[in-house]
């Protein structure tokens, strides 16, 4: 049985694996990058602006810096001789793309990303300037293909002088940029949708075409809607649909606006930014001398140590997360049941440990492949994806509800409906531990354990040989202490003699299960409103109805048993059409908003912090997941952490990723992470602090007293 069901898996997560690491290899045509420098010599403290060209193939396109609601944007980092400092990209003007019912934000056929450049004060005329550069980016039609592009460029120390080869080039970049806001731009909220009125008096109606406003935060709008465009007297306004209705309306919307303006000449394409664009750190420090040598020797060396740092760390992470409340209840039933057949030998036992084994490295492999799958084709997730959609979340409630109604009696062991996922994780059998391996992996998902979060962020942006490398590491940290328990001899000959307190103890044991479930419709309450919650409650009825009726039609008459069977069925496919109800959009979650002095988070708020060079705390977290919630509770919400945040003035900023949220997924992933929680200390200047991932008010407060107090007598939290 174990054979029939582990190959099958195994060799499906190898094929996966296999096509994926083919898959990502970018075909050629489809954007060809160079690295164009405006100059044809550099001087020292002499600024100089580098381009970087992506010439994309007919009808596919890559993204603006908001991809809308699908994609990423191109990012470079850079490779600087000492002393060399890049500046922010300069985005030019996006486009609107439609995919299906989906609206994305970028550009077709070519796009010039500028770069200023500011090397040092001085240079040596015998060293010439060597630059490199690693673009990454997303490519799509209707799929998405990721790649990336090695690019450099050497540039002679002399007289600077521009490269009359490249002129043209620069010429057109920059006028594409989009010029600083002409026209006032006032704001207000009519319901659903928000009024965007530029005050550009003497507009002609007839002389105006597709204008289009392109908002710097991800979440701001509805991208797909339709954008209402009129031109009066008054001057020019819009009509956008918001994304998040029942949240506050936003007091301001940084972005671009783009129009056609239609002369006697012919039509010109007019864009207008609004807003201060954030300057983001770009620039790398200087190599290592070593790792950049001209044979490169010591690279695969320095690869291979990250490797297996990644994944001892993976091994230590799967370790602790049997120790998490998401995992123990699943387990502590499998080693009841490993009391249960403490009589069959050393060697049967064995095989339940490699069987479950087995079924936790293949769930991880699976999960991985599908991780990968889902980031290649340009989803913006992470670790505990899949409970960011309320039908994942709503089916585990069901799932784990029907496994407690198994302990406690209510359907016995051997009735089929009691299956429901459970009859398969506490069969006697080898496929028993199998399926409670699955089941281990699925339950711990919403839990992040010490070391797991950086060797799964390093995993997803490696290979993908290597990522379901780190994740089989993973896997094997979770499966070790049940496996080590059936191959260690002692530990088996200590386990009771089966008895009467079993049954006792299976009861017990339902009522853990039982609080997963009531935590699970809890983060259900965060994703879907009151009607799908509503929803939800009732199909957990029917699941005890349909438990129920099972139960009672085993020993009774054979009709009676039909009608019993009937109605459970019945059941059942009413739970379906329940669950196929909640919303699957999945709109941002209302957010916090002055809440004991919290505000959400969004990129712009953190970017303006930044620009003041205002220290902020901030927390990603999310309602399903468990660590979160046990950090906020016992070290982000005592009066002595609250306190030492107001006494310095550092602005809290709560990101909530319970359903995706882009912004907070890519804030995630520059920090080397897949998941939350996530909690970074801007102390006003530079890059900021990674507290860990496990929190303690001792910790809190010794990185809040790294900033110094605010000289003001206004806290920022009370």
């Amino acid at each position: 049985m174990i054979r029939r069901l582990v190959l099958p898996i195994l060799v499906l997560a190898a094929s996966l694996s296999a096509a994926l690491a083919q898959g990502l290899r970018t075909p050629p045509d489809l954007v060809r990058s160079s690295l164009v420098a405006e100059a044809a010599a550099v001087a020292g403290a002499q600024p100089f602006t580098l381009a970087v060209r992506m010439q994309v193939k007919p009808g596919w396109h890559v993204y603006w810096r908001n991809p809308g609601d699908s994609g990423l944007p191109p990012e470079v980092t850079w490779t600087l001789p000492a002393g060399f400092n890049a500046g922010a990209l300069q985005w030019p003007a996006p486009e609107r793309i439609p995919i299906a019912t989906l609206m994305n934000y970028g550009y077709e056929g070519e796009v010039t990303l500028l770069v200023p450049v500011t090397p040092p004060p001085s240079l040596d005329p015998a060293n010439p300037v060597q630059i490199q550069a690693k673009l990454t980016y997303l490519v799509c039609e209707t799929e998405c293909v990721p790649g990336s592009a090695d690019l450099a460029l050497t540039l002679p120390v002399g007289e600077p002088r521009p490269d009359p080869d490249n002129a043209d080039l620069f010429v057109r970049a920059r006028a594409a940029l989009p010029t600083p806001a002409l026209w006032p731009l006032s704001l207000s909220s009519q319901g659903d949708t928000l009024q965007l009125d530029f005050a550009a008096s003497g507009l002609k109606p007839d002389t105006i075409r597709n204008a289009a406003y392109f908002p710097y935060a991800e979440t701001a709008i509805d991208n797909a809607a339709a954008q209402l465009m009129a031109v009066d007297g008054t001057g020019l306004h819009l009509t956008v649909a918001r994304s998040s209705p029942t949240e506050a309306a936003p007091t301001a919307l940084p972005g671009v606006l783009t129009l056609d303006e239609v002369t006697e000449s012919g039509s010109r394409r007019l864009a207008f930014a609004y807003g201060d664009e954030p300057v983001l750190p770009t620039a790398t420090a200087p190599p290592d001398p070593v790792a950049a040598s001209p044979t490169g020797a010591a690279a695969p060396e320095f690869d291979l140590l990250t490797f297996a740092a990644a994944a001892a760390f993976a091994f230590l992470g799967g370790l602790i997360l049997n120790l998490m409340p998401c995992v123990f209840p699943v387990l502590s039933i499998k080693v009841l049941s490993l009391v249960r057949h403490a009589g069959e030998g050393p060697a049967r036992l064995r095989l339940h440990g490699f069987a479950y084994t087995a079924g936790v490295l293949a769930s991880f492999l699976v999960l991985a492949g599908v991780l990968i799958a889902l980031k290649g084709g340009g989803a913006a997730i992470g670790w505990g994806f899949q409970l960011q959609s309320p039908l994942v979340v709503a089916g585990l409630a069901y799932l784990l509800f029907a496994m407690g109604l198994n302990l406690s009696g209510v359907v016995e062991v051997g009735g089929r409906l009691a299956g429901v996922g459970d009859r398969l994780a506490r069969r006697s059998g080898l496929s028993g531990s199998f399926f409670t391996g699955v089941l281990a992996t699925l339950v711990a998902t919403p839990c992040t354990a010490p070391f797991m979060g950086s060797a799964v962020g390093f995993a997803l942006t490696q290979s993908a040989a290597v990522a379901l490398a780190v994740f089989a590491s993973l896997g094997l940290g979770l499966a070790l202490p049940f496996l080590a328990l059936t191959l260690w001899p002692p530990a088996l000959r200590a386990l009771p003699r089966p008895g009467a307190w079993m049954e006792t103890l299976k009861q017990v044991l339902a009522f853990p299960v039982y609080a997963t479930v009531a935590w699970l419709v809890w983060v259900l309450a965060q994703q879907v409103d009151p009607r799908g919650l509503l929803a939800a409650l009732i199909g957990l009825v029917l699941v005890g109805f349909s438990a129920w009726a099972w139960e009672r039609g085993r020993a009774a008459a054979p009709g009676a048993r039909r009608i019993a069977q009937v109605s459970a069925a019945l059941a059942l496919i009413a739970v379906v059409a329940l669950v196929s109800t909640l919303p699957q959009d999945r709109a941002t979650p209302t957010a916090q908003a002055a809440a004991g002095g919290i505000e959400p988070f969004t990129q712009a708020r953190l970017d303006a912090l930044a620009a003041a060079h205002k220290p902020a705390f901030v927390n990603m977290t999310a309602a399903w997941c468990i660590t979160c919630a046990v950090n906020e509770t016992t070290s982000l919400s005592t009066k002595a952490v609250r306190a030492a945040l107001a006494e310095r003035g550092i602005t809290y900023l709560k990101g909530d990723w319970t359903n995706q949220n882009p912004e907070i997924t890519r804030l995630l992933e520059k920090h080397g992470r897949s998941g939350v929680p996530l909690y970074l200390l801007y102390k006003g200047a530079g890059e900021p602090q990674v507290l860990p991932q496990i929190l303690t008010e001792g910790t809190v407060l010794q990185a809040l007293a790294s900033v110094p107090a605010a000289n003001r007598s206004a806290a920022l939290i009370r």
